[in-house]
């Protein structure tokens, strides 16, 4: 009884299988219209070779409205062959065929045992014929849906085969006998294509169903389980597409997590790992619509924000937020905070390149003038772009011997004002575009990958100028993150020193807290092989930073210079507390402290109250050529009305200082 319900089930077409049935309608689409074309002209032939033997209700009045139903039911599905219809619908499409279909096979079987009454040998074979070639091309056609090709011939063959037994014509039977055989065994064979088909759809779908599980994995982060950077490029780029007729406009952001860098280098990769996929948890919770975050790289993250311009901002602020909150890791609680950078189509760009670059550049700007905030491309962040473009474009072909050259601004020691050496400061004139500003061609060098090559020029310079000017001086020389972590710039600065002879113990290089965050080992590393080599290393900028007493311990530091922004403050509490609190760390750490950025007399009396040691700035003098150092120095043995000291204590300048 459960085999009967499965095959009536079955023959009513499964709807548990909606993927075999939409397979069976998209076959049947081409196929049943060539089934009723059969029919009907076989059936007008019939007609034709029995048109004056048989009555004319049988062979044209009766003929007609069964071609027409035919014909109907041929346009219907010919025409239903350019419409995608669901498996639902597909699925009753089938039942409707299966019952019309039998309707249809019942009535052009009575039709033709009708008319086999009539006429001689000829006509009657005719008939047999028609009965046999149509239920075979019927069945054929039905291939795909074998529920109507049963139904179609069991309503055929059997009354055929039963009509001709009780006739008792041993040559009719032997021809019903034939076609009901060769039916059955066309059937057998029908299955077995059937079941390969159903077979084959299945594999089919597997495969779709694995080529997506590999395009999704294609297209997601393994770590993060958000989107990668590879759908990132592939969406924006198409939605740019999508929207360019109608230059509808969206945002293009850019997130960068801040201070992940130290937190990954103190407390492992793996941890790194986890406070990632924190990250990607936070990003994927967030309740905001027409909103698609993806992870770039790294601590990278990038969106596109399809909503409303004048709410791109509020956005990429809330991500901010949202990433912004402590991180329980373990036993451990970090806080890591997030910049933002926003540009929109099309008026930051007409590319997935363009928009990638300008939210880049937005960003930049973010995490440099203020990390945490969120900064939105403008015109003016276009100027600036041609500007560095430019900059950039002189600096590749710049001649960087002959263009660049070394300024001096005096270091000069307390109480006696006495020049003990000089801060080595770059300056460049471009044949093309004049003079260019240090703040401008030292980032853009940096990230052209030039400033190593720019550094040893003028390392060399300064090192060559100094020691032509009379008596011993210092030498202060500012160092890049490119070049505290690169060992072969590090080599070749102690190679320029070895082949100068300058003393190594006259040389200080100076690094900032930022330069050492960006890659704390290999920058402790390099750090301490120009230790060993002898020269004294100076934290510049300090007090600016986020971790500047752990640098004093953890790094090989002689010096701290105290950035110029607290001297310029000197009159505020707040400033003169964290001055003479760095003065006397400094001195309880028995390191040599640079107080920079003196401009007036009440600055120089504060500190000289504070018995500070070293200073410079615009009040003892700017940084000047070195012709013009070396005029003054020969023809006066001053630079700025202060004498040059003769003779220093390379160890700890206490004899120049006045100790």
């Amino acid at each position: 009884m459960g085999k009967f319900r499965d095959f009536c089930r079955w023959m009513m077409i499964d709807p548990s299988r909606t993927d075999i049935a939409q397979a069976q309608y998209n076959e049947l689409k081409f196929q049943i219209p060539a089934l009723y074309a059969l029919l009907m002209v076989n059936a007008a032939a019939v007609s034709y070779t029995h048109y004056e033997v048989a009555p004319f209700y049988l062979t044209v009045g009766i003929l007609v409205p069964m071609l027409f139903i035919t014909s109907v039911r041929m346009v219907s599905w010919l025409r239903a062959s350019e419409v995608v219809l669901s498996p639902e619908d597909a699925i009753k499409k089938m039942r409707q065929t299966v019952i019309l279909g039998s309707l249809i096979a019942a009535i052009y079987i009575w039709w033709s045992l009708s008319l086999d009454g009539y006429g001689g040998p000829s006509e009657r074979g005719h008939v047999a014929l028609f009965i046999a070639i149509t239920v075979i091309g019927c069945i054929f056609c039905l291939m795909h849906l074998p529920q109507a090709a049963i139904m179609v011939m069991a309503i055929v063959t059997i009354p055929y085969l039963a009509y001709y037994l009780s006739r008792g014509e041993d040559v009719y039977v032997a021809i019903a006998m034939n076609i009901f055989l060769v039916c059955v065994v066309i059937l057998q064979v029908l299955m077995n294509g059937y079941r390969g088909f159903c077979k084959l759809v299945e594999t089919q779908k597997e495969t779709e169903r694995l080529n997506a599980e590999n395009e999704r994995l294609a297209h997601t982060d393994a770590l993060t389980q958000l989107p990668n950077r590879r759908f990132f490029f592939m969406g924006l780029r198409e939605h740019i597409h999508s929207v360019k007729a109608d230059g509808t406009v969206f945002a293009v952001g850019l997130i960068d997590l801040d201070r992940f860098k130290p937190v990954n280098d103190t407390y492992g990769h793996k941890f790194g790992d986890h406070l990632l996929t924190t990250v990607g948890e936070r990003l994927q919770m967030l309740d905001v619509d027409e909103l698609n975050v993806c992870r770039l790289g790294g601590d990278e993250f990038g969106f596109v924000y399809y909503g409303a311009p004048d709410k791109a901002e509020l956005i990429g602020k809330k991500i901010c937020d949202v990433l912004r909150e402590p991180y329980d890791i373990g036993e451990i609680s970090v806080t890591v905070g997030a910049s933002c950078g926003i540009a929109f189509y099309p008026e930051a760009g007409n590319t997935a390149h363009e928009l990638f670059d300008r939210a880049d550049y937005a960003l930049y700007t973010s995490k440099t003038n203020s990390p945490g905030t969120v900064t939105v491309y403008s015109a003016d962040h276009e100027a600036r772009i041609r500007s560095e473009r430019a900059i950039e474009s002189a600096l590749q072909i710049a001649d960087l011997t002959t263009e660049f050259e070394v300024h001096f601004q005096p270091i000069v020691a307390l109480p006696k004002k006495v020049v003990v050496g000089f801060e080595a400061l770059a300056r460049w004139t471009s044949p093309a575009l004049g003079e260019i500003p240090p703040c401008e061609f030292i980032s853009i060098a940096e990230r052209s990958g030039l400033i190593q090559k720019l550094t040893l020029v003028l390392f060399q310079k300064a090192v060559t100028q100094i020691q032509t000017l009379p008596g011993q001086l210092c030498l202060s020389f500012n160092l890049s993150a490119h070049d505290i972590t690169c060992p072969g710039t590090v080599e070749a600065l102690v190679g320029i020193i070895q082949k100068t002879g300058i003393s190594p113990k006259h040389v200080t290089f100076e690094v900032t807290e930022t330069s050492v965050i960006s890659s704390y080992e290999s920058a402790a590393r390099c750090l301490q092989t120009l230790r060993d080599a002898g020269v004294r290393l100076s934290l510049d900028d300090f007090g600016t930073g986020y971790s500047s007493l752990g640098y004093l311990h953890n790094l090989p530091i002689d010096c701290v210079k105290i950035d110029r922004s607290f001297v310029a403050g000197i009159n505020e509490p707040v400033a003169r507390s964290v001055v003479t609190s760095i003065v006397n760390l400094c001195r309880s750490m028995e390191m040599l402290c640079v107080v920079e950025g003196v401009e007036d007399s009440d600055q120089l009396s504060f500190l000289e109250g504070l018995d500070c040691r070293l200073v410079q700035g615009f009040f003892f003098g700017p940084a000047l050529p070195f012709e013009s150092i070396l005029e003054s120095a020969l023809s006066s043995g001053t630079v700025a009305g202060l004498q040059l000291s003769e003779t220093v204590n390379a160890d700890s300048l206490k004899i120049a200082s006045g100790e």
